[in-house]
């Protein structure tokens, strides 16, 4: 039986895929952590959400931040196979938030992040995936990294904006605006 522990990270350095060694604080393991701490946050979400449209959703993403992990773990010039972020699941991102724009009410101000249990926890994964993009962009200015990344991650927080307000629509839930410092 394999352990979980392996004692090679007790000096502060993991081992990348494909080879070579990094201090678990380099941009590059910050980044991937990141999406790692996305991806349970979307796990959050899914044990939350009630509308199968947002859950079908929710588990591809969780499928595809694994593949986001992999691309950012291996640095470009590895030879070892891993899955990299394609221009079609930018795509895909951009269709489901065309689809769900589609239903929702033109927004006129900011609104709070809140709603149902969903719906708030959709919104502090927005806000995660805002910190892991900023990482990845840290890692981009220091390493080349795959472009697509910095895409997908970008249009990712802009899909979980918009799934957060489609939950608080499909659980009949209104929305709270922002009215600036009118109390």
């Amino acid at each position: 039986m394999v352990k979980i522990y392996t004692k090679t990270g007790d000096r502060g350095e993991t081992g990348l895929t494909g080879g070579g060694r990094v201090l678990k604080n380099s941009a590059r393991i910050c980044a991937y952590g990141e999406v790692d701490e996305l991806n349970a946050a979307l796990g959050l979400c899914r044990s939350f959400n009630k509308d199968r449209f947002l859950g079908e959703i929710l588990h591809s993403l969780q499928r595809d931040l694994f593949d986001l992990g992999a691309d950012l773990s291996t640095p470009l010039q590895s030879k070892v196979p891993v899955p990299r972020i394609k221009p079609a699941q930018v795509t895909r991102l951009e269709k489901w938030i065309d689809a769900i724009d589609k239903k929702l009410a033109p927004l006129h101000n900011f609104i709070l992040p809140g709603g149902g249990k969903a719906a708030a926890h959709l919104h502090l994964a927005r806000t995660i995936c805002r910190r892991a993009e900023r990482s990845i962009v840290a890692l981009q200015k220091k390493e080349k990294i795959n472009d697509e990344t910095v895409k997908y991650i970008n249009r990712l927080s802009d899909l979980l904006f918009m799934m957060a307000r489609y939950s608080c629509l499909s659980e009949k839930i209104d929305e709270e605006k922002w009215s600036g410092n009118a109390r």
